[in-house]
């Protein structure tokens, strides 16, 4: 159920230069029942800017009615949002999408959780599940650098954590494929978030395995309202999906990348 509330910030902290960690309080966190969902975040009462921020949950802690985001300031919208201080009211509208399918796994089974960047947070809820499931899970982070690197401790703790940064300051040199390779994983399923190209490689290069991705897009009004989020099924087709309610979680292959 979708649930539009005006939210407590209980905590804002930097988790690099321009990441930021939000926990926020409300009875909207009740109905958080899905691992890879997002909110659709306004950020003030101007009328700009004019869109909400789409931003997906971290982590959710139900037994306080908290729930944290991790997202990137570098616009307009993101930038006045990192301006909130705890104790003040964000306006919220959420959950919304479909997350991971945790159903898609059996418990003593092993997950390989693949993220790139702002697309790395989804998957820390995602990882506390499966893991309350029983299930075995692989992280492997990618990053710009080492000053962009985040998560890593927390993810530690749920299991295998390998980074890697393209600039090589950190982890392995290169990208979350070159550790893939490197390391030959023995893993039943795979779930991965980050930017585009870093999807089409793996839905590409790792065909023997269930693969479920979750794409990032700009949208409009987060409900499948305004079909600004819409991609394409095929390239020969005129067949589309929705990322915001129809995903932002699909089976590879699902949608065109």
């Amino acid at each position: 159920m979708i649930k539009h509330e005006m939210m407590q910030v209980v905590s804002q902290r930097p988790l690099t230069h321009n990441v930021y960690e939000l926990t926020l309080q409300g009875e909207l966190v009740r109905f958080m029942n899905e691992p890879g969902q997002f909110v659709h975040i306004r950020v003030n009462n101007d009328y700009l800017p004019l869109l909400r921020r789409p931003i997906s949950i971290a982590e959710i802690d139900q037994t306080h009615e908290q729930f944290t985001m991790i997202y990137r300031a570098e616009g307009a919208g993101t930038s006045l949002l990192a301006e909130k201080q705890a104790g003040q009211s964000i306006d919220v509208l959420g959950p919304l999408g479909h997350g991971f399918p945790l159903d898609a796994i059996e418990s003593d089974q092993t997950a390989l959780l693949v993220g790139g960047g702002i697309g790395v947070p989804p998957l820390y809820e995602l990882s506390k599940r499966l893991r309350e499931k029983g299930v075995q899970v692989i992280h492997v982070l990618g990053f710009q650098s080492k000053a962009d690197v985040f998560y890593e401790r927390e993810f530690l703790a749920l299991g295998e954590t390998y980074i890697a940064t393209v600039d090589g300051s950190y982890g392995t040199k290169g990208f979350v494929t070159t550790v893939i390779d490197e390391q030959q994983f023995s893993y039943d399923i795979m779930f991965s978030c980050g930017p585009t190209p870093m999807l089409k490689a793996l839905e590409n290069n790792y065909t023997n395995k269930p693969l479920y991705i979750s794409l990032e897009e700009r949208m409009g009004c987060g409900i499948g309202a305004c079909f600004a989020c819409v991609c394409k099924q095929r390239e020969d087709s005129t067949a589309y999906k929705k990322i915001c309610s129809d995903g932002p979680v699909f089976q590879a292959g699902e949608v065109l990348l």
